[in-house]
Protein backbone atom coordinates (compact mmCIF):
# COMPACT_ATOMS: atom_id res chain seq x y z
CA UNK A 1 0.00 0.00 0.00
CA UNK A 2 0.99 3.33 -1.16
CA UNK A 3 2.34 5.64 2.02
CA UNK A 4 -0.20 8.09 0.91
CA UNK A 5 -2.84 6.01 1.64
CA UNK A 6 -1.90 4.53 5.11
CA UNK A 7 -2.47 5.75 8.42
CA UNK A 8 -5.06 6.46 11.14
CA UNK A 9 -7.49 8.48 12.98
CA UNK A 10 -9.30 6.79 16.11
CA UNK A 11 -11.52 8.57 19.02
CA UNK A 12 -12.78 7.34 22.10
CA UNK A 13 -14.83 9.27 25.24
CA UNK A 14 -14.28 8.00 28.85
CA UNK A 15 -17.27 7.76 31.57
CA UNK A 16 -15.60 11.27 32.65
CA UNK A 17 -16.00 12.85 28.94
CA UNK A 18 -12.76 12.96 28.11
CA UNK A 19 -11.89 12.26 24.84
CA UNK A 20 -8.63 11.21 23.47
CA UNK A 21 -8.25 11.71 19.78
CA UNK A 22 -5.27 9.80 18.29
CA UNK A 23 -3.51 10.09 14.75
CA UNK A 24 -1.01 7.46 13.84
CA UNK A 25 1.43 6.80 10.22
CA UNK A 26 4.03 4.43 9.87
CA UNK A 27 6.25 7.12 8.30
CA UNK A 28 6.96 8.50 11.65
CA UNK A 29 3.56 9.93 12.42
CA UNK A 30 3.89 11.98 8.97
CA UNK A 31 0.29 13.34 7.53
CA UNK A 32 -0.57 12.81 3.84
CA UNK A 33 -3.87 14.83 2.92
CA UNK A 34 -6.78 11.87 3.74
CA UNK A 35 -5.31 11.87 7.27
CA UNK A 36 -5.33 15.42 7.83
CA UNK A 37 -9.13 15.93 6.11
CA UNK A 38 -9.78 12.64 8.59
CA UNK A 39 -8.55 13.95 11.30
CA UNK A 40 -9.45 17.89 11.42
CA UNK A 41 -13.28 16.39 10.89
CA UNK A 42 -12.59 14.28 13.99
CA UNK A 43 -11.51 17.23 16.00
CA UNK A 44 -15.08 18.94 14.76
CA UNK A 45 -17.13 16.00 15.37
CA UNK A 46 -15.94 14.86 18.99
CA UNK A 47 -15.70 19.03 19.83
CA UNK A 48 -19.40 19.07 19.14
CA UNK A 49 -20.66 16.33 21.05
CA UNK A 50 -22.11 17.27 23.96
CA UNK A 51 -20.64 14.75 26.50
CA UNK A 52 -17.01 15.89 25.46
CA UNK A 53 -15.51 17.92 28.56
CA UNK A 54 -12.17 18.54 27.33
CA UNK A 55 -9.87 16.32 24.47
CA UNK A 56 -6.63 14.88 24.52
CA UNK A 57 -4.79 15.05 21.00
CA UNK A 58 -1.76 12.61 20.44
CA UNK A 59 -0.28 10.55 18.07
CA UNK A 60 0.12 6.55 17.87
CA UNK A 61 3.84 5.11 19.55
CA UNK A 62 6.53 6.64 21.77
CA UNK A 63 8.95 8.14 19.34
CA UNK A 64 8.44 10.24 16.72
CA UNK A 65 5.15 12.84 17.57
CA UNK A 66 4.98 14.21 13.99
CA UNK A 67 6.96 14.50 10.65
CA UNK A 68 5.20 17.06 9.23
CA UNK A 69 3.92 16.80 5.65
CA UNK A 70 4.25 13.70 3.54
CA UNK A 71 7.14 13.42 1.23
CA UNK A 72 5.87 10.62 -0.82
CA UNK A 73 2.46 13.00 -1.46
CA UNK A 74 4.49 16.34 -1.73
CA UNK A 75 6.62 14.54 -4.39
CA UNK A 76 3.15 13.85 -6.15
CA UNK A 77 1.58 16.78 -6.28
CA UNK A 78 1.92 18.22 -10.50
CA UNK A 79 -0.46 20.93 -10.24
CA UNK A 80 -1.52 24.28 -8.25
CA UNK A 81 -4.97 22.84 -7.46
CA UNK A 82 -3.53 19.54 -5.93
CA UNK A 83 -1.00 21.56 -4.23
CA UNK A 84 -3.59 23.75 -2.84
CA UNK A 85 -5.73 20.78 -1.49
CA UNK A 86 -2.91 19.17 0.21
CA UNK A 87 -1.80 22.32 1.98
CA UNK A 88 -5.55 22.80 3.03
CA UNK A 89 -5.42 20.25 4.97
CA UNK A 90 -2.72 21.68 7.45
CA UNK A 91 -5.41 24.29 7.69
CA UNK A 92 -7.97 22.86 8.21
CA UNK A 93 -6.77 20.74 11.25
CA UNK A 94 -5.45 24.20 13.13
CA UNK A 95 -8.93 25.78 12.35
CA UNK A 96 -10.29 22.60 13.79
CA UNK A 97 -8.79 23.02 16.41
CA UNK A 98 -8.98 26.79 16.95
CA UNK A 99 -12.55 26.41 16.37
CA UNK A 100 -13.16 23.55 18.57
CA UNK A 101 -15.38 24.49 22.07
CA UNK A 102 -13.35 22.56 24.07
CA UNK A 103 -10.04 22.66 24.97
CA UNK A 104 -7.61 20.50 23.87
CA UNK A 105 -4.75 19.25 25.71
CA UNK A 106 -1.82 18.15 23.58
CA UNK A 107 0.53 15.19 24.19
CA UNK A 108 4.20 15.37 22.20
CA UNK A 109 6.08 11.99 23.28
CA UNK A 110 8.70 12.59 20.42
CA UNK A 111 9.95 14.96 17.64
CA UNK A 112 7.99 17.48 15.99
CA UNK A 113 8.91 18.70 12.39
CA UNK A 114 6.83 21.49 10.12
CA UNK A 115 2.82 20.06 10.15
CA UNK A 116 4.11 18.77 13.45
CA UNK A 117 5.39 21.82 15.18
CA UNK A 118 1.79 23.31 13.84
CA UNK A 119 -0.53 20.99 15.18
CA UNK A 120 1.45 21.27 18.90
CA UNK A 121 0.76 25.01 18.45
CA UNK A 122 -2.68 24.69 17.92
CA UNK A 123 -3.93 23.04 20.99
CA UNK A 124 -4.67 24.78 23.93
CA UNK A 125 -2.25 23.37 26.33
CA UNK A 126 0.33 21.07 25.46
CA UNK A 127 2.65 18.87 27.23
CA UNK A 128 5.78 16.84 26.03
CA UNK A 129 8.48 14.49 26.75
CA UNK A 130 12.18 16.01 26.87
CA UNK A 131 12.92 13.73 23.38
CA UNK A 132 10.05 16.30 21.76
CA UNK A 133 12.40 18.52 19.64
CA UNK A 134 11.07 20.60 17.13
CA UNK A 135 12.10 22.07 13.98
CA UNK A 136 10.43 24.27 11.05
CA UNK A 137 12.54 22.29 7.68
CA UNK A 138 9.87 23.77 5.23
CA UNK A 139 12.50 26.28 3.79
CA UNK A 140 15.17 23.47 3.27
CA UNK A 141 12.55 21.94 0.79
CA UNK A 142 12.47 24.68 -0.73
CA UNK A 143 8.79 25.92 0.38
CA UNK A 144 8.08 27.88 4.11
CA UNK A 145 5.70 27.13 7.17
CA UNK A 146 3.54 29.54 5.32
CA UNK A 147 0.17 27.97 6.75
CA UNK A 148 1.42 26.62 10.15
CA UNK A 149 3.25 29.61 10.52
CA UNK A 150 0.39 31.95 11.87
CA UNK A 151 -0.76 28.86 15.05
CA UNK A 152 3.22 28.74 15.80
CA UNK A 153 3.53 32.57 15.59
CA UNK A 154 0.70 32.74 18.12
CA UNK A 155 2.01 30.59 20.57
CA UNK A 156 5.76 31.62 20.35
CA UNK A 157 6.20 34.58 19.19
CA UNK A 158 7.65 36.00 15.79
CA UNK A 159 11.34 35.97 16.56
CA UNK A 160 11.26 32.11 18.07
CA UNK A 161 8.93 31.20 14.90
CA UNK A 162 11.59 32.99 12.78
CA UNK A 163 14.33 31.46 14.61
CA UNK A 164 13.29 28.35 13.70
CA UNK A 165 12.21 29.01 10.29
CA UNK A 166 15.46 30.34 8.92
CA UNK A 167 17.80 27.72 11.16
CA UNK A 168 15.67 25.26 9.38
CA UNK A 169 17.92 22.26 9.50
CA UNK A 170 18.50 22.12 13.09
CA UNK A 171 16.47 20.85 15.91
CA UNK A 172 15.62 22.89 19.17
CA UNK A 173 15.49 21.24 22.35
CA UNK A 174 11.83 20.67 24.00
CA UNK A 175 13.15 22.71 26.56
CA UNK A 176 13.56 25.47 24.37
CA UNK A 177 10.25 25.08 23.24
CA UNK A 178 8.91 25.02 26.88
CA UNK A 179 10.81 28.29 27.57
CA UNK A 180 8.93 29.73 24.19
CA UNK A 181 5.98 28.83 25.70
CA UNK A 182 4.96 25.62 23.05
CA UNK A 183 4.92 23.73 25.77
CA UNK A 184 4.12 23.98 29.43
CA UNK A 185 5.58 21.79 30.91
CA UNK A 186 8.97 18.60 30.05
CA UNK A 187 8.86 15.48 31.50
CA UNK A 188 11.85 12.99 31.59
CA UNK A 189 9.80 10.33 30.66
CA UNK A 190 6.18 9.00 28.46
CA UNK A 191 5.16 7.63 31.85
CA UNK A 192 5.58 11.04 33.77
CA UNK A 193 3.78 13.27 30.77
CA UNK A 194 1.01 10.60 30.85
CA UNK A 195 0.15 10.89 34.53
CA UNK A 196 0.32 14.66 34.34
CA UNK A 197 -2.41 14.55 31.08
CA UNK A 198 -4.68 12.65 32.89
CA UNK A 199 -4.43 14.76 36.02
CA UNK A 200 -4.66 18.10 34.01
CA UNK A 201 -7.57 16.43 32.05
CA UNK A 202 -9.41 15.26 34.70
CA UNK A 203 -9.36 18.31 36.47
CA UNK A 204 -11.02 19.92 33.33
CA UNK A 205 -13.75 17.63 33.02
CA UNK A 206 -14.92 18.44 36.56
CA UNK A 207 -14.38 22.20 35.56
CA UNK A 208 -17.97 24.55 33.91
CA UNK A 209 -18.21 23.70 30.51
CA UNK A 210 -19.66 27.36 29.91
CA UNK A 211 -16.34 28.73 31.61
CA UNK A 212 -13.89 26.93 29.87
CA UNK A 213 -16.20 27.55 26.34
CA UNK A 214 -15.39 31.35 26.77
CA UNK A 215 -12.21 31.13 27.93
CA UNK A 216 -11.46 29.52 24.42
CA UNK A 217 -13.26 32.20 22.31
CA UNK A 218 -10.82 34.70 24.39
CA UNK A 219 -7.78 32.62 23.69
CA UNK A 220 -8.29 32.35 20.02
CA UNK A 221 -9.45 36.09 19.71
CA UNK A 222 -7.66 37.88 16.89
CA UNK A 223 -8.18 34.87 15.27
CA UNK A 224 -11.58 35.36 13.03
CA UNK A 225 -9.58 36.08 9.68
CA UNK A 226 -7.65 32.76 9.78
CA UNK A 227 -10.46 30.55 7.33
CA UNK A 228 -9.31 32.92 4.50
CA UNK A 229 -5.77 33.50 5.57
CA UNK A 230 -4.92 29.66 6.20
CA UNK A 231 -6.44 29.38 2.65
CA UNK A 232 -4.11 31.84 1.06
CA UNK A 233 -1.21 30.60 2.80
CA UNK A 234 -1.59 27.10 1.42
CA UNK A 235 -1.83 28.78 -2.50
CA UNK A 236 1.65 30.12 -1.12
CA UNK A 237 2.76 26.57 -0.87
CA UNK A 238 0.91 24.67 -3.31
CA UNK A 239 2.64 26.96 -6.20
CA UNK A 240 6.39 26.48 -4.50
CA UNK A 241 5.75 22.58 -4.10
CA UNK A 242 5.82 22.77 -8.18
CA UNK A 243 9.27 24.48 -8.63
CA UNK A 244 12.22 22.36 -9.71
CA UNK A 245 14.05 23.96 -6.66
CA UNK A 246 11.92 22.23 -3.93
CA UNK A 247 11.43 18.45 -6.60
CA UNK A 248 14.89 18.32 -6.34
CA UNK A 249 15.32 19.92 -2.50
CA UNK A 250 12.63 16.83 -1.79
CA UNK A 251 13.98 13.90 -3.71
CA UNK A 252 17.63 14.79 -1.64
CA UNK A 253 15.58 14.26 1.39
CA UNK A 254 14.48 11.16 0.28
CA UNK A 255 17.15 9.51 -0.64
CA UNK A 256 18.82 10.47 3.44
Amino acid sequence: MSAINQGHVTSSINDNGIATIEFGHPLSNSLPGKILMLLAKTITDVGAQKEVKVIILKSAGERAFCAGASFDELISIKDLETGKVFFSGFASVINACRKCPKLIIGRVQGKAVGGGVGVASAVDYCLATSHAAVKLSELAIGIGPFVVGPAVERKIGMSAMSQLTINATEWQSADWAREKGLYAAVYPTVEEMDEAVDVLANKLARSNPDSMRMLKQIFWAGTETWDNLLKMRAAMSGELVLSDFTINAINSFKKK
